[in-house]
């Protein structure tokens, strides 16, 4: 029997639920919220360590896992501003669809889904009959808690999500398996300031002493990251929904349910748009009874464009040829912890373009990674260029907003590839101050071509270590290691001359989209 197939992604989620405190231990921040229901998929299922998205940029990333190739190898869907999608490109949606399945989504996918040139109607796998409120979470909620309170102001968000999966429950024609992608955006910019206490109890206080070492330990930093802990915490209860509703149409256990999350955290440095850990990591957790083995956490390394050939596995379709990912479904299926898979030891991650105008001439930002258990090497292929963009009218914005509370929701034109937020505009405003000025070079200033960090000793990156001779052999090797991968896989920064990356549709004046 096919199972069913669930794939709750939320926007810019990160690796935050309570669950990951069993690696990370009570300092951390994910011990100070509670998310029982991706921790019961975890416990009913597998847990995954070691998860990271292909690209830290939404289009590249979801056109990386749902055409289950590195984003480099999805046309112009490496791009986000400008992105088209290549129709000639299999994607794991539509080839379920063909062989049967009733497909929908809610919220954000990209394509096949809501994308300009998708390749078939948008409209016609949407379900949103109730709305699409779950987008604002925290700001929406507000609004409306003088009137429902804040209980009743949440529990109107789980209803529209209740609603919009009921409909695309009672659409599926009588028999037939679906597919359901759930993409809640209310994890990324902006969510409401001072929501994370206000909706949810958390205090931004208790944050003292868990941020990592390239943040201000600032109470404006911690009330920004509490907020965006509360986003976490929405889409964790929207997640619930999903999972009583299956419960009661008596579907739960015929269903291959998958959660996950689209890169780091929004609007912070070295987060989200970057190669680093706290940019690329995320939740990753399945439950499906009789074919996984519950209570498992599992150490493999893995990249979550290999999630497209696990769900066409699972459905036992055939897996296109187009898909250079490994399925995962023989590391679901076995009794194992730990290291599971000898060959997942390692990830590879990489970015070029954000958003289109972020740099002069619409140029993107070239880096690629690889991560291990202990390092971290990046290889910056045009460090001369601004990582965050150009700090374009950086002193005018300060003259224009010269409080750093005028300044934090107008931090768009300066680093345009981080996202405006209360923490961005406060770097931007102490930026010259003694106990700033190297984080904030750290975070917006320009890098060297390779970067090499040992995650043993400095697990928030601090300390770059390539020119290191005590690392020299480390740094070749994995140095090679990524070239050699790239190679192998076509990547355009090494197998064309000119890199198409570098030119219009995909970078240049000339480009689309910006």
């Amino acid at each position: 029997m096919q199972p069913n197939i669930v794939f709750a992604f939320a926007d810019d989620w990160g690796r935050y639920a309570s669950a990951y405190c069993q690696f990370e231990g009570e300092n951390s921040l994910n011990a100070l919220i509670d998310t029982p229901n991706f921790d019961r998929i975890a416990r009913e299922g597998v847990i995954f360590q070691n998860a990271f998205v292909p690209a830290p940029s939404c289009t590249p990333c979801r056109s990386s896992i749902l055409s289950g190739q590195y984003f480099w190898q999805t046309g112009l869907g490496a791009i986000l501003q400008g992105a088209v999608w290549d129709e000639s490109i299999p994607t794991y949606p539509l080839v379920l669809e063909e062989a049967g399945y009733h497909i929908g989504y809610t919220y954000k996918v990209w394509a096949p889904g809501t994308a300009r040139n998708a390749p078939y109607g948008a409209e016609r796998t949407r379900y949103e009959p109730a709305g699409s409120h779950y987008r604002r979470f925290s700001h929406w909620a507000t609004e409306h808690v003088l009137e429902l309170g804040v209980e009743g102001a949440k529990q109107a968000l789980l209803d529209e999500t209740r609603q919009n999966f009921n409909a695309f429950l009672e659409a599926r024609p009588e028999g037939k398996p679906f597919c359901y992608w759930w993409g809640p955006t209310n994890t990324h910019r902006t969510w409401e300031r001072g929501s994370g206490k206000a909706l949810w109890g958390l205090e931004p206080d208790d944050l003292k002493g868990r941020l990592p070492d390239f943040l201000p330990d600032v109470p404006d930093v911690r009330e920004d990251v509490c907020d965006y802990l509360g986003e976490c915490l929405g889409v964790d209860a929207g997640l619930g929904v999903l999972l009583e509703r299956l419960e009661a149409i008596g579907e739960l256990d015929n269903t291959l349910i998958v959660v996950s999350g689209d890169h780091g955290i929004p609007g912070f440095p070295r987060a989200k748009c970057n190669l680093y850990n706290i940019g690329c990591e995320v939740t990753l957790a399945a439950r499906w009874p009789g074919r996984i083995p519950s209570g498992r956490a599992v150490a493999d390394f893995v990249n979550l464009m290999d999630l497209a050939p696990t769900f066409l596995e699972a459905a036992g379709v055939d897996i296109p040829d187009s898909m250079t990912a490994r399925s995962l479904l023989p590391v679901l299926e076995s009794e194992q912890s730990g290291q599971v898979d000898g060959d997942r030891t390692f990830v590879v991650t990489g970015r070029e373009r954000h958003v289109g105008t972020a740099r002069e001439n619409k140029l993107p930002y070239p880096q690629r990674s690889i991560r291990t258990r202990d390092f971290l090497y990046i290889h910056n292929f045009a460090p001369d260029r601004w990582p965050m963009g150009d700090p374009k009218g950086l002193d005018d914005l300060q003259a224009k907003a010269p409080s750093y509370e005028s300044l934090a929701s107008n931090t768009r034109e300066a680093y345009p590839d981080l996202d405006a937020s209360p923490t961005k505009a406060w770097m931007i405003h102490h930026r010259a101050e003694e106990d700033v000025r190297e984080l904030f070079e750290i975070g917006f200033g320009k890098r060297p071509q390779q970067e090499l960090y040992d995650l043993r000793v400095d697990p928030h990156y601090m300390n770059n270590i390539a020119d290191d001779p005590e690392f020299e052999a480390i740094r070749k090797e994995l140095s090679d290691q990524l070239m050699q991968i790239l190679r192998d896989q076509n990547d355009p920064r090494l197998v064309e001359t000119p890199c198409r990356f570098e030119h219009a549709p995909y970078g240049g004046p000339d480009s689309e989209g910006a």
